[in-house]
């Protein structure tokens, strides 16, 4: 039989199967008599084109604010990367999601992240347990100054003598050292970059259409998460005898976040199997390493753009470096005093969200505002729904710091970390890792950018188009 017959063959089943599926979900949805307005479009697929590519264009608010308006609802029916979908906007629909977690609605991966990570999402809360204890403040301040000696070496190494340097690329490969040596205690630069190289191929695929054909990013996802996966386990299995071997003699473990997780058990003294820490790190090393690469970059951006914002931050950052000894490194109240450098970073994520919102599913039948919610139904939280909203923040388009002073915004409107049960735990490691990195380039430089209106993609997370080049100003001594 020839490749191309048995190529349209398996298309034309492929057609077949998801017009069958469209055609039972049609039938299933129509005793449902109050869906919220909306249309699913093409059967398997939906509007799934239309939702990734306004981000690919530089626009992901494009395709919620034009529903919101062609609707005049709050709330809209669509179909995403293959599942039907309500999507919620508004502080009042975040309020209702983040509320109801596990009483009415709960996580939700898409079908493309449950191949990337196998391990269930009832395996995904134990582990989560413990992070949210391993994350606290408390527990991170040992690694401020950790992370300060890693920019210092980076800085040193990359930025320092270069007259341009392209700043997404370099961010993320701090952030990912960050993260090697937080979590996994791996410095090697081999071996930061063994695991470095596929990332880039799970990130792309973790928002993709769950097709698993040769050349698909989804298919390409499932092959470098798996070969990150392999590599971890054989990191996981060696801390072991490590961790056992130390026990043995007596010696103080190593301090990472993989030791805490292989040392720490559940309710019922059981530890965590292999399998789940290394895809929960996988998890870890994805979250802190794209999203805090993107908000460090557009901080960045926003710090050439405008030039006053850029003079407050470096009086700030001035007055603290100017507190520290010769070679004395940062530690967790000099954090702690980075008040306007953190505001900062919180207007770039207001304007530039990580993530553009989340996933949860129906557990049962509900309604909210008026409209019925079937069970088994994907619900799609948005955050640019309120972060560019007028009605919850005055101007929504102007960078202004200062929305973030006294109590701040009203509840349930800046969301760039979720809310509720399921708030990311990873927000103080980010918050960290932010005003490290800002602390240290704006102690170094001014800074230029050489492509004035470079477009802004979103794919799954935000980057600037060209990576950001900029022109380094060094301070005079």
């Amino acid at each position: 039989m020839e490749l191309p017959f048995v190529c349209a063959l398996i298309l034309f089943t492929l057609f077949i199967s998801m017009s069958l599926a469209y055609l039972l979900f049609n039938k299933h949805t129509s005793s449902y008599t109050n869906l919220p307005p909306g249309k699913m479009g093409l059967p398997y697929i939906g509007e799934s084109l239309e939702f990734i590519n306004a981000g690919r264009k530089g626009h992901p608010e494009k395709f919620i604010f034009d529903r919101i308006n062609k609707y005049s609802s709050q709330l809209f029916k669509t179909s995403i990367l293959a599942q039907p979908t309500v999507v919620f906007c508004g502080p009042a629909a975040n309020k209702f999601l983040f509320s109801n977690e596990n009483k009415l609605v709960k996580v939700y991966g898409p079908e493309s992240t449950k191949k990337i990570f196998p391990s269930s999402q009832e395996e995904f809360k134990m582990v989560k347990k413990m992070i949210v204890n391993i994350l606290k403040p408390e527990a991170l301040m040992r690694y401020t100054s950790v992370m300060d000696s890693i920019a210092q070496k980076f800085f040193a190494s990359d930025w320092e003598g270069k007259q341009q340097v392209i700043v997404f690329p370099l961010v993320k490969s701090f952030t990912f050292c960050v993260a090697c040596k937080v979590f996994l205690s791996i410095e090697d630069p081999q071996h930061v970059a063994k695991l470095a190289n596929p990332f880039d191929s799970v990130i792309s695929g973790l928002f993709s259409i769950p097709i698993n054909f040769p050349g698909t990013a989804f298919n390409r996802a499932i092959k470098a998460s798996k070969e990150i996966r392999d590599e971890l386990i054989a990191i996981i299995k060696q801390r072991k005898i490590d961790l056992d071997d130390q026990e043995n003699k007596s010696i103080s473990p190593t301090q990472d976040i993989l030791s805490q997780m292989l040392s720490a058990t559940d309710e019922n003294g059981q530890r965590v199997n292999e399998l789940e820490i290394a895809d929960y790190i996988l998890l870890l090393l994805i979250a802190g390493h794209e999203t805090t690469s993107s908000v460090i970059t557009f901080t960045v951006k926003y710090l050439a753009e405008l030039p006053h914002i850029y003079n407050e931050v470096f009086k700030e950052q001035m007055e603290i470096a100017k507190s520290k000894k010769p070679g004395e490194l940062l530690h967790w109240e000099d954090i702690q005093k980075m008040k306007y450098s953190w505001n900062v970073a919180c207007e770039v994520m207001r304007l530039i969200p990580p993530i553009q919102g989340n996933f949860r599913e129906a557990i049962t039948d509900f309604t909210f505002s008026g409209f019925s919610i079937p069970m088994g139904w994907k619900l799609f939280w948005s955050a640019p729904s309120t972060h560019k909203n007028p009605e919850c923040f005055k101007e929504p388009e102007k960078f202004d710091p200062t929305r973030f002073e006294g109590n701040g915004p009203a509840p349930y409107t800046f969301v760039p970390f979720g809310g509720g049960p399921r708030m990311c735990p990873g927000k103080e490691y980010a918050r960290l890792k932010i005003l490290v990195f800002i602390h240290n380039v704006i102690k170094r430089f001014n800074w230029e950018k050489l492509i004035p209106d470079e477009k802004t993609i979103v794919d799954p997370t935000p980057n600037p188009a060209k990576g950001l080049p900029v022109r380094l100003i060094p301070h005079q001594a």
